[in-house]
């Protein structure tokens, strides 16, 4: 199987590198990088549908197992839909879709095409998945179906996003009116919940509200978990012996800024402090899975350090304009 897919590898990067005007072949030495590229741009696809199939399968348990014989809401696109599902014969495959769909064409404008390719990708087979399979109900007690309903939509979500895309596409909405605005995006999604939740105490019950309260809080605090929260930055400082390659990769292909400065290596063989040079910069959440398979295709052994950022005052932490 290994050996087929090094041939197809191969077969793809021949054609890559073959143009009209070029009658031999490509040489090895020209195949391989590209070769080594297209091997860690699949090994990095294939962990993050992993991960987004993984969230699916999490979030349609949640769905069906919990929230929805019970007619309980949550918060986002999630809850707007099971609240149109409250009010609506339409079935709750079709609404997810309808109600993600335009927060996903503003990922294409926000983000990136691919970012809202695999994002539609996500939320459909949620939907599919909330359609067509039959999950059992698993409790009828209005506190465990709130805990353990967000429990798993937000494992779901968390997954999702670790996988580069979203099935909630109220964080794009968020982002994006948080840097319009100057506003944190956790601000922005409690007052899109709070208006969310406003109308189901209104349409359904305050009861009914109350619990769906209880349940966003026990979604939001499951994907802090999984991933740390969407509005954090990460701050990434690299060191690797290509680290011009990787200067020019976050300047140029990713256009974000970042810090050089100069460090020394504490533990070489031949003895001596080695003197090189170390990047840092800051990414979202959301860019991180980009971010390292950008990185792994020029040097899989560099030494990456990742930590969240609070608070970020001043600086360059958006995308640099393209010229």
């Amino acid at each position: 199987m290994n050996s087929l897919v090094s041939k197809l590898l191969v077969l793809i990067a021949r054609k890559k590198l073959e143009t009209k005007e070029t009658v031999a072949p490509a040489s090895l030495k020209k195949v391989v990088p590209v070769v080594r590229t297209l091997q860690v741009e699949l090994s990095h696809a294939i962990k993050e549908y992993i991960f987004i199939a993984i969230g699916v399968v999490s979030a349609g348990f949640g769905l069906k197992g919990f929230l929805l014989p019970n007619r309980f809401i949550d918060g986002g696109a999630t809850g707007i839909s099971l609240l149109l599902e409250n009010l609506t014969n339409i079935s709750l495959s079709y609404l997810l879709i309808m109600v993600n769909l335009p927060f996903l064409i503003l990922a294409a404008k926000t983000f990136n095409l691919k970012f809202a390719l695999k994002s539609i990708v996500a939320i459909t087979f949620l939907a599919f998945v909330v359609h067509y399979v039959e999950y059992p109900t698993i409790t009828d007690d209005k506190l465990l179906i709130s805990v353990f309903g967000g429990f798993f939509l937000g494992l779901g979500i968390g997954m999702a996003m670790r996988g580069g895309s979203v099935i909630d596409g109220t964080e794009v909405l968020a982002l994006f009116i948080g840097r319009k605005l100057s506003m944190t995006v956790g601000d922005v999604l409690l007052l899109i919940n709070i208006i969310i939740f406003s109308f189901g105490a209104y349409i359904l019950s305050i009861e009914t509200a109350l619990y769906a309260i209880l349940t966003y809080m026990s979604a939001a605090k499951t994907v802090d978990f999984v991933i740390d929260g969407v509005e954090e930055y990460v701050g990434v400082t690299i060191i690797s012996e290509k680290h011009e390659e990787i200067r020019i990769m976050v300047t140029e292909k990713l256009r974000r800024a970042c810090t050089i400065y100069t460090g020394k290596g504490g533990y070489n063989q031949e003895g001596g402090a080695q003197e090189k040079d170390i990047i840092y910069t800051v990414v979202t959440r959301l860019e991180l899975a980009k971010f390292e398979t950008e990185i792994d295709k020029i040097d899989r052994n560099a030494f990456i350090i990742m930590g969240l950022v609070k608070d970020l005052k001043g600086g360059m932490i958006k995308r640099k304009p393209l010229k």
